[in-house]
């Protein structure tokens, strides 16, 4: 099994802060990995350092074999990483239709852009019914389906998706979960999950790694982590 995305010895810091203590981590193409850990533990700074938004102190992370690492988030999404943030941050002014271009911002295939959001509204037929609404008056579910299928539209190779199931109701959670497993499987896209409910995350993803102040303090299967007696104890409730 190829390794896609792989991060060594990860040092990040918020001024004299060590937010990330050197992590290391593999993600095999064409897998799902998980995030799990508490609020605090580091797996939104992980994000945001691979996706270039903030700067590695030390450390390597490797995309195809290529150090991206301190590379400027806009050339991270040309090389084929893409990330729906915490959050969902869609383009509230802007509707639904005009977000999905905006996915696209770095292609000039015209014709390929056109059947991109002719697919994204195939996976997400929500979006094929308001694409000419204004982004900002969807409910929380809509918008993080608009904030994932955005990032589809870069055709990336790796989709990092933060917190898809924050402030959503319990209805379109299952929905949109069952969309990342789909995307996973059709797409043949490799995702790497941060979620809080370390429940579902596990549920459908391959791979897991526990975080923890910083720190990588587990790694295993996702269906070995959900039987792990320490795990079940802090993040699946006993």
């Amino acid at each position: 099994m190829s390794t896609l995305l792989s991060i060594r010895d990860l040092v990040v810091c918020y001024g004299s802060i060590k937010a990330l203590q050197g992590i290391s981590l593999e993600i095999p193409k064409g897998k799902i990995v998980t995030l799990v850990g508490a609020n605090g533990a580091g797996k939104t700074t992980t994000l945001r350092t691979i996706s270039g938004i903030l700067k590695p102190t030390a450390g390597c992370i490797e995309f195809n074999g290529a150090n991206i690492g301190g590379l400027p988030a806009h050339k991270i999404v040309a090389r084929g990483i893409a990330q729906s943030p915490e959050g969902r941050m869609i383009f509230s002014n802007l509707t639904v239709l005009e977000n999905l271009r905006m996915g696209a911002y770095l292609r000039r295939d015209k014709a390929g852009i056109a059947e991109d959001i002719r697919k994204m509204c195939g996976i997400f037929p929500r979006l094929a019914e308001r694409e000419s609404q204004a982004a900002g008056t969807l409910s929380g579910g809509e918008q993080q389906m608009l904030a994932i299928a955005r990032a589809l539209m870069s055709r990336p190779e790796c989709l990092m998706l933060d917190e898809p199931s924050l402030g959503i109701a319990p209805i379109l959670v299952q929905a949109i979960f069952e969309k990342i497993v789909e995307i996973n499987r059709e797409l043949g896209l490799t995702i790497l999950l941060v979620e809080q409910n370390a429940n579902l995350a596990l549920e459908v993803s391959h791979y897991g790694y526990v975080m923890e102040t910083g720190r990588i303090i587990l790694a295993d299967t996702s269906s070995a982590l959900r039987e792990n007696p320490s795990v079940r104890a802090a993040y699946l409730g006993g």
